[in-house]
């Protein structure tokens, strides 16, 4: 057997050109577009949280000035712990928050944006999983899981 076989010599199926640079150009085009179709997801991602948390709460403050048109004049002392206790207007658990959307109130509305606010983040690193696994990129993929857990597990533990 010579040399000039197509087959290579560990007996395999004969091996693959190399890429010529044509062809490394052209990879290196995908990857870029692959790249800018991600920043652009992930930007849509965060834009459209942070907008649609900011229309709500601006719709839940509108609600509770309208309802109550006398926080308009701030009179006496105003604390943290008026807002923050547990007999004030604003829901501290999902129970709560869910009486208090289904009657309307514009604390619960607050609340809500508040919520789509805090979720923004935690939705970016899902559609960062995303785009590890659209990248086919094993590694990032299990690394950004592992955050993502630990963000979720953060919501529930305290």
């Amino acid at each position: 057997m010579t040399g000039t076989s197509d087959v290579p010599a560990t007996g395999g199926a004969p091996a693959e050109p190399a890429p010529s640079g044509g062809d490394r150009v052209h990879h290196r085009e995908v990857d870029e577009e692959k790249l800018r179709n991600v920043e652009t997801a992930i930007s849509y991602v965060l834009r459209i949280g942070v907008v649609a948390s900011v229309i709500t709460v601006l719709i839940g403050l509108v609600m509770v000035f309208r309802h109550h048109a006398g926080y308009f004049s701030i009179n006496g002392k105003i604390s943290y712990h008026s807002v923050a206790n547990r007999h004030s207007i604003f829901p501290h658990t999902i129970g709560q928050l869910g009486a208090a959307l289904s009657h309307g109130t514009g604390a619960g509305v607050i609340v809500l944006g508040l919520i789509i606010l805090l979720a923004t983040p935690v939705l970016r690193v899902a559609v960062g999983v995303l785009s590890f696994i659209y990248e086919k990129d094993p590694p990032m993929t299990i690394v950004t899981l592992y955050v993502l857990g630990v963000l979720i597990a953060s919501f529930f533990l305290g």
